[in-house]
């Protein structure tokens, strides 16, 4: 870190011999200005946390770009004759990345400082300790460690699977309390491991985990033959949270794994102590949540992380277990994006997302009397509702119901007949997306996540309300006609 240990004198110099130039008054104010923004970033390297106002992007851009000239590539006379010197032939892709080309890790460790990359090794170790903040701020005050991950939730689960794998390499089945999203049950095949799907049931409107028949496969499989359990927090209603505090307890009895895909529920306080109390009461080895969902950054990362006793070790194991360097932009992403929130913009986007939770829930609560339908009372699930569609009978129209939507630039609903079948490799689903065979009403999800805008729930009722009544004139039509 010699840049660091040196900087302040050689500016100086500068700005001494500048001075010979312009009327130093002048060249003094830019100084200041010069060591605060180098304060900023020997405020980071001491404190290692986020900072309480986010920076200005002058300030990100200048840090970057000093970190990124501590790599190799970078030098002013370098000289690099490997197989990987970090070459970009694009002098656009060489400014998005900032220069920072020789991505992050060793081959044998995802972690693993880089030689030739000391700016680059110090953006991940910088962001690691960012994202432990994050996650203390979001509930998770008992985290112990996570590693942010260059791969999306579903990759990032079967690198976490692989690494329980590693660990009781005799054990092959994962149990999964039904989920009807693709990735969740790739990620199981794609760490070569065989899921057993336990199916769920109805308490009221809501979706929950079988707590019994958990314990049933549990028992008649045998625990030594099942690595884990895949549980799942944030899912769209009418499905709610797994009861994962409960599903702890019988990991920890029976001695087998547990990892809980936490997808978009770091934003939600329910899901993070729900965490919390499984970790304290029962076995969560790891928990995975997205960084775009989450984080409002572009999809490709997630962080992995933990609140068990053995954590660190665990989080090590993953590293190790990555294949090779791997891409430094998402990390970067969100370094960026984490320095720009501040934690003071991190605790208001949070809150705004709670307040807007309950503002849809008001507005599609209306509609829904208005309109002859009514909103599934799921009081478990902190991120999404859903809308009865009893009035919509027909399936064609219930399916024409998404495109119209979409056809109107509304986006991220979900519109669900309760009658899909659908195999996903040699796993057959009745009612696929209802999250279980027989759900007795189609209906429309919504969801309320972070960086949501009042706006954007006020338009979505307008338009919800002219595509509902497009379809009331289109049957009034068929009505006069017959």
């Amino acid at each position: 870190f010699f840049f660091f240990f040196f900087s302040d004198e050689m500016n100086e110099r500068n700005f001494e011999l500048a001075s010979n130039l312009i009327t130093k008054g002048y060249i003094d104010q830019a100084s200041q200005a010069r060591k605060q923004r180098e304060n900023l970033l020997s405020n980071l390297l001491a404190q290692r946390q986020l900072p309480e106002e986010g920076w200005d992007d002058l300030s990100i851009r200048s840090i970057i770009n000093d970190l990124s000239s501590m790599d190799s590539n970078n030098f002013i006379k370098n000289c690099g004759v490997g197989d990987r010197e970090a070459r970009v032939y694009s002098n656009i892709v060489k400014e998005r990345h900032f220069g920072l080309a020789h991505g992050m890790g060793r081959s044998g460790d995802l972690l693993g400082e880089q030689p030739k990359a000391a700016g680059s090794s110090l953006i991940v170790k910088l962001t690691h300790y960012l994202v432990m903040d994050v996650l203390k701020i979001s509930g998770l005050t008992t985290a112990k460690d996570c590693i942010l991950l260059p791969t999306a939730t579903g990759m990032s689960i079967s690198l976490t699977l692989l690494a329980l794998k590693a660990r009781r390499p005799n054990a092959n089945l994962v149990l999964f309390p039904r989920m009807d999203q693709k990735a969740c049950l790739k990620s199981i095949f794609g760490a070569g491991l065989i899921p057993v799907v336990v199916e769920n049931l109805m308490e009221g409107d809501q979706v929950r985990t079988d707590l019994d028949g958990l314990r049933k496969h549990v028992e008649q499989l045998g625990a030594d033959n099942i690595l884990a359990v895949l549980s799942t927090t944030s899912c769209f209603a009418p499905r709610v949270p797994d009861k994962i505090v409960e599903i702890a307890q019988i990991c920890k009895e029976f001695g087998i794994g547990h990892v809980v895909n936490n997808a978009y529920g770091l934003q939600s306080t329910k899901c993070c102590s729900l965490i919390v109390e499984a970790s304290r009461l029962g076995t969560v080895n790891a928990f995975v949540q997205s960084t775009d969902k989450n984080l409002l950054v572009p999809v490709g990362g997630a962080i992995v992380a933990t609140c068990s006793k053995d954590g660190k070790s665990f989080i090590r194991e993953i590293s190790e277990i990555y294949p090779g360097r791997a891409s430094i932009t998402p990390l970067l992403d969100v370094f960026i994006t984490l320095l720009s929130m501040g934690s003071k913009g991190y605790r208001e986007l949070l809150r705004e997302r709670k307040e807007l939770f309950e503002y849809l829930t008001t507005k599609l609560s209306k509609f829904a009397e208005e309109n002859g339908e009514r909103l599934l009372k799921t009081p478990q699930n902190p991120l999404s509702m859903a809308l009865s569609l009893e009035k919509w009978k027909d399936e064609k129209d219930i399916t024409f119901l998404g495109s119209m939507l979409f056809s109107r630039f509304v986006s991220g609903t979900r519109v669900v007949n309760c009658k899909a079948k659908k195999k996903i490799n040699n796993v057959t689903f009745e009612g696929y997306e209802a999250h279980i065979n027989d759900y007795p009403t189609p209906y429309l999800t919504a969801s309320c996540t972070i960086g949501i805008s009042k706006e954007d729930i006020d338009v979505f009722i307008v338009r919800l309300q002219n595509v509902f009544d497009e379809q009331n004139k289109k049957h009034s039509k068929l009505e006069v006609k017959l």
